[in-house]
This record gives structure tokens, C-alpha cells and sequence, in this order.
């Protein structure tokens, strides 16, 4: 089965269940300061989760886009991805374990649907813990389902438990359901053992709970289901394959590479580790440059790990032997075979291939400089008793020469060193508090924190989105957004630095609609309705057929599923705090409520 036929058949089977099928949205998650991308299905849901009604209904079912950039230093083995698709059904507050776990049962066993022969299955459960009983519930399901007891496997919470990333919200326990690879295994074999005989292949998590503060858990009264299957990871199993890269996702890719290169991908283990890391960062690249959001190269941020994917790409197209501009031609082909399913990386294209190009270009002049200031200090450090650079010399060599830390640690790997990461870290950390740079953080908290002081300022940024529309023009759309408790993040497109009385009168028009009192409220339509009522969808995005649309008195009326106070006098005072340049033809404004 290849990818396209697994999520027409995935979303065919939720419909018929009377799933109500969702788009997928941005790569970069608005207002959850937590992390810096959307990194699985339920991320842009945690409102609804958290018990807000969502204009769908209570059962959802979408593909979405994800990145994870935890383990980009795992990229270039043979299942390590940093973007991936993930299918996901939802139930807000309707079935439980019983019925998820029936449909799961069915669409994997199902000759109508992906047919797995269920001898090959095996299922995990939550073994239970002093906060948390065990989860006999999930178990008993899928004893009625026919699965062996010698097939059921209760393991600890590091195995069978669901969030939350951050330190509060939704979680629970789940069941995970793995497939025999056929691989002979060890003595020791059974799902959650990593020696490659048993595959996970699905994820249902029952979001029964909420972490509090102090660490407890409470039970939460809608309870919601949540499930992940990977489209990478799955077509991999159904096609009979060792790695998500042999797919029809990954060939033409690799083709490309090879076809510029010269080498061929399958002969040698170093080369194609190279392939696999080029293919999956260009890959991940594109489809950030191709975001509804607009994010581009830079220091900070989103940014700065789309830089450092472009760079660590660049780099090794280099040890393939291949100059000059090389990332676009592969991006070009990721484009043709993923547009037909995400047509903006089509209406994209110019500047995808353009960025990449330029980023290229920038990143093979600071690599001759980085590296021949590598090469000047290795006499010294060959000099030593320890083969370990010292994190000082590897921040300078980043924060002089743009030199990025993962190179200078593939470069100090090649000559038999390491790299003193701490060092690297604290010397960064003194870096940041000097500059009073706060944009690269992961701001701890709960996910998607609806606390009193980021409801207000989501409020706030309604208000500023329609106040810069008034002061600049109507070219002004949002084009991120990144909230803690203590601050707003708004950027916005337009081309030039905002002066000082533009500034004020942005900020008067804010402060004079929360004087005004203005009520807050919403109204579920269709997105054509939205339209015509003149509502403004924040980033442009494809939002779903059914969608609420937000209204701040007479003053300002927008799509939105974040939380809203009542009414605009709690909000108190606004005041910008800076106003500065994010990306080319993109400004960022800060700002705060006193």
C-alpha cells in the first residue's frame, strides 16, 4: 500500500464511523510558547481537548503535518525522521477505550482496510502506579477483540503513558499496538523491546487525566481519545521494507541525489547515511519554507533550526563530492510529489527554491571560513592530552563564524575529538542573557497554557491585528504568534520599520476599544459565511468547512479556536515594548498588559 492509498483509505474509514474529517493546520503552533513546532496530531486540538467545543463536532479524524527536532543527530540511520505525517482520529468527549479500540482493531485487521493478519499483532497496556491503577479496562477490550492473552503486555508509565510535554495538562494512559517484523528477535522479545522484532504501529491515548501543578493528576470529566499512526512508519511495515526510506516517499528523492552526485545510494554505509540526511532535511526545509506561515532562515527560533537543517543538508552534499547549488534541485522533486496533496508547496515553489538557494550559498561561504579556522586551531589542540574542544572555542566559532555546533562536532569527530556540549551550552546561555535574546527559548509551562494571563493577551493580539491593519494598511496578516504568561509575540507582514508615531497610534486604538468595554463573542459558521462576513483568518491558512469566528464588539472580527476573555475592560493597559525586524518583509512586535 503506498502513502496517498493509506490516508485516502485512513480518513474513508473514520468518515464512515461518523468522523467528521479536519484539515490539518500550520507546521508552527499559534500561541503555545512550549515549542517551537507542531510535533504531533493533537497539538493544534488541545483547546478542544481542554473542553472547549470544537465547530466539527466531537468526532474528528485529519492527517497533519509534524516536525521533531529532538533527535535530528539520530537522522541519516535507517527510521529517524524529522518531518513526518500522522494520521489521528479524535473522539472530544464522546467514545472511550471500548469503541476506540474496536475501530483500531478493525481498520488493521480488516481485509477492507489494511488487512494485517492478526496473528502478527501484539498490544501493550498501562501496568498501573502509585498515581495511576492499571488499565484493565484497555486490556478486557481487546481480550473481546479475540487478542491471545499472551499477546497482551502491560508495561510502565515511560512505555504506556501520554504527556503532557509540558508540566500541567491533559494526559493519560494508552495502548499501543505493534506488528511482528518477522525479524528473529532475542530471548527477551516483546513489544517495547528494542532488538527490532516488534514494530509499533499505532497509538490510541485515552486522555482521562490532568497533571496539576504539584504533580498530582485529576481526573478530567469529558474524556477524550487521541490516536497517532505514523503514514511514514506504516507504509514501511505494509510494504514489506527496512526502512521508511526504500518507500515510494523517499526513492525519487534519493534518485535525485544520486543522479547530481555520481554515487549510487546502497553501496556504502558513510555515503548513505549522507543520501538519507540530505533527503529527510531538505525534505523537512521545504516544507517549512512552504508553510502557511511564511517562516524564513534565521538565528532564532523556527528560524534557526530551519537554517540548521539547510546547513547540515549543505554540508553533506559535500562529503557526496557535489558544489554549488545543489538543495534545490532535490527540494524541486519533493515539491512535484507532495503537491498534489499539499498544493502550497506548488504556489510556494519560487520561494522555497529561492530561499534554499540563497541559504545555500551563504552557508558554503561560512563554511570555508569556519572551517579554516578549525583547521588553524587543530595544531594547538592536537597539542593536548585530552581530545575534547572546549565548548568556548566552539561557541566561537559559531558565534564568529556562524559555524553551527553539529558541524564543528562532525569536523572534531573526524579527527578523533569531542566537544564539551556543556561548555557550549553556558557559554550560549551568557551570550543570550547579554543580548537579552529570548526568541530561541522553549518557555516551560503547560501546553497551550490557558491561564488567565495568556488568555488575556491572546485577546490582546485581536486587537493589535486589526489596530496595525488600521494604522499600516490591509497587506498587514499575521504571520506568527508566540505568547507567554508574562508577554505577546506578534509578527506581521510589511515591508518597512515602523516609526515612532505609528507606533503610538497602534497603541492608542488598542487601549481606547479595552476603554470601550467591548463584549467578546463568537458564532459557529461555515467558512464561506466567515468570508463574506468579512472575518480575517489568522494566517491565512486552510481552515476547516465549519469554523468560529471571533468578534470584538464593532471592532474587530476574525477565525479563531484560541480562549478569549468576556469582554475587553479586564484586560487593563497595552504597551509595545519593541518593535523590530523578523524576517525580510516580516516585523515583530512585543508587547505586554500592565
Amino acid at each position: 500500500m503506498k502513502a496517498n492509498e493509506l490516508r485516502k483509505k485512513y480518513i474513508e474509514f473514520f468518515v464512515s464511523k461518523k468522523h467528521t474529517e479536519i484539515s490539518g493546520k500550520s507546521l508552527i503552533p499559534e500561541n503555545d510558547p512550549t515549542v517551537l513546532f507542531t510535533t504531533a496530531g493533537m497539538h493544534p486540538l488541545v483547546p478542544y481537548i481542554l473542553g472547549q467545543d470544537h465547530p466539527a463536532g466531537t468526532r474528528l479524524v485529519n492527517v497533519q503535518k509534524c516536525i521533531r527536532t529532538g533527535d535530528i543527530e539520530e537522522v541519516g540511520d535507517s527510521s529517524h525522521l524529522t518531518f513526518f505525517e500522522m494520521l489521528g482520529n479524535w473522539s472530544l468527549g464522546d467514545y472511550f477505550k471500548d469503541e476506540a479500540i474496536a475501530m483500531s482493531w478493525e481498520f488493521l485487521t480488516s481485509p477492507q482496510w489494511l488487512g494485517i493478519d492478526p496473528s502478527k499483532l501484539a498490544v501493550t497496556c498501562f501496568e498501573g502506579d502509585d498515581e495511576v491503577p492499571r488499565d484493565d479496562i484497555s486490556a478486557a477490550a481487546w481480550r473481546k477483540l479475540g487478542v491471545p492473552e499472551d499477546r497482551i503486555f502491560f508495561l510502565p508509565r515511560k512505555d504506556n503513558w501520554w504527556g503532557p510535554p509540558g508540566a500541567t495538562g491533559p494526559c493519560g494512559p494508552d495502548t499501543e499496538m505493534f506488528i511482528d517484523t518477522g525479524i528473529p528477535g532475542t530471548a527477551e522479545s516483546r513489544p517495547g523491546v528494542s532488538d527490532g522484532k516488534w514494530l509499533e504501529i499505532w497509538n490510541d491515548v485515552f486522555m482521562g487525566y490532568r497533571k496539576n501543578a504539584d504533580g498530582t493528576y485529576t481526573e478530567l470529566e469529558r474524556k477524550c481519545v487521541d490516536t497517532g499512526m505514523g503514514i511514514e512508519r506504516t507504509i514501511t511495515i505494509l510494504q514489506g521494507k527496512k526502512s521508511v526510506y526504500e518507500t515510494e516517499l523517499f526513492t525519487p528523492i534519493l534518485n535525485k541525489i544520486g543522479d547530481l552526485s555520481g554515487k549510487a545510494y546502497g553501496k556504502d554505509e558513510d555515503l548513505d547515511r549522507s543520501f538519507r540526511i540530505i533527503a529527510d532535511h531538505t525534505r523537512t526545509a521545504t516544507f517549512i519554507l512552504g508553510d502557511e506561515t511564511g517562516v524564513l532562515p534565521s538565528n532564532v527560533g523556527q528560524g534557526y533550526i530551519l537554517r540548521r537543517l539547510i546547513r547540515r543538508a549543505s554540508r553533506h552534499a559535500r562529503k557526496l563530492g557535489v558544489e554549488g547549488n545543489f538543495l534545490p534541485h532535490i527540494s524541486r522533486v519533493i515539491i512535484q510529489e507532495y503537491s498534489p496533496v499539499y498544493k502550497l508547496l506548488a504556489e510556494k515553489e519560487e520561494l522555497i527554491l529561492g530561499e534554499l538557494a540563497k541559504e545555500e550559498e551563504k552557508f558554503l561561504l561560512t563554511l570555508q571560513k569556519g572551517e579554516h579556522e578549525f583547521e588553524k586551531l587543530l595544531p594547538n589542540l592536537l597539542k593536548g592530552d585530552k581530545r575534547i574542544i572546549p565548548g568556548r572555542l566552539a561557541f566561537k566559532l559559531y558565534d564568529t563564524y556562524g559555524f553551527p555546533l553539529e558541524i564543528t562536532e562532525e569536523l572534531a569527530g573526524e579527527h578523533g575529538f569531542s566537544v564539551d556540549k556543556d561548555g557550549f551550552e553556558e557559554a550560549f546561555k551568557k551570550h543570550q542573557e547579554k543580548s537579552k535574546m529570548d526568541d530561541n527559548q522553549t518557555f516551560k509551562g503547560g501546553l497551550a497554557d490557558h491561564s488567565e494571563s495568556t488568555t488575556r493577551l491572546h485577546t490582546a493580539t485581536h486587537l493589535l491585528h486589526k489596530a496595525l491593519r488600521t494604522v499600516l494598511g490591509d497587506h498587514v496578516g499575521q504571520k506568527g504568534s508566540n505568547i507567554t504568561p508574562e508577554r505577546l509575540r506578534f509578527d506581521f507582514s510589511h515591508p518597512d520599520k515602523m516609526s515612532s508615531e505609528e507606533l503610538q497610534r497602534v497603541e492608542d486604538i488598542v487601549n481606547e476599544q479595552i476603554k470601550r468595554d467591548l463584549p467578546v463573542s463568537f458564532q459557529t459558521m461555515s467558512l464561506d459565511e466567515a468570508r463574506n462576513s468579512g472575518a480575517i483568518a489568522l494566517f491565512g491558512e486552510k481552515y476547516d468547512e465549519v469554523v468560529k469566528v471571533y468578534s470584538i464588539g464593532d471592532f474587530s472580527k476574525e477565525v479563531c479556536g484560541g480562549p478569549h476573555v468576556e469582554h475587553t475592560a479586564v484586560l487593563g493597559s497595552f504597551k509595545i515594548l519593541k518593535e523590530q525586524s523578523s524576517s525580510q518583509g516580516v516585523r515583530r512586535i512585543k508587547a505586554v498588559l500592565q
